[in-house]
């Protein structure tokens, strides 16, 4: 299947990966989610919080494709050959997407305050920034 679909976008002339396109969803959203937060909680702006509580969701929306299409590209593009940074960045994978379940069904966006909720906010931030670090050490050493 993942021959067949790589053969496809290459036969319209697409030879790229798709993963690294698709990281920006959760990763940015998950960024643009602490800052909303923080904001709303260091600042009058509390209405603020929807909006890093509305980063949450489509950020956990946007990662089940980013992951299957780093699994993808992991397989055809590395033979699915194991090594440490994929390990580490499978393991990361699944850790941010139980904070952000955690954080989509735990969180009150109306009430924000710098509790549990923010420091699991925090946490998504450090796992998105190791994700993405692993990534580029996998690609460019």
């Amino acid at each position: 299947m993942v021959e067949f679909i790589y053969g496809l976008l290459e036969s319209v002339g697409f030879a790229h990966p798709l993963h690294p396109g698709l990281t920006h969803v959760p990763m940015g959203l998950v960024m643009g989610a602490i800052i909303f937060r923080a904001t709303a909680i260091f600042t009058p702006m509390t209405h603020l919080a929807r909006s890093g509580y509305h980063c949450a969701v489509v950020a956990l929306l946007g990662h089940p494709p980013t992951a299957i299409a780093g699994w993808m590209d992991w397989q055809y593009r590395y033979d699915g050959e194991w090594e440490f940074l994929i390990g580490l960045k499978i393991v990361l994978a699944v850790v941010l997407l139980v904070l952000l379940v955690v954080i989509v069904m735990m969180d009150d966006p109306e009430k924000p305050k710098l509790d549990l909720k923010s420091f699991l906010y925090l946490l998504a931030l450090l796992t998105v920034v190791g994700l993405g670090f692993s990534g580029g050490e996998l690609i460019y050493g």
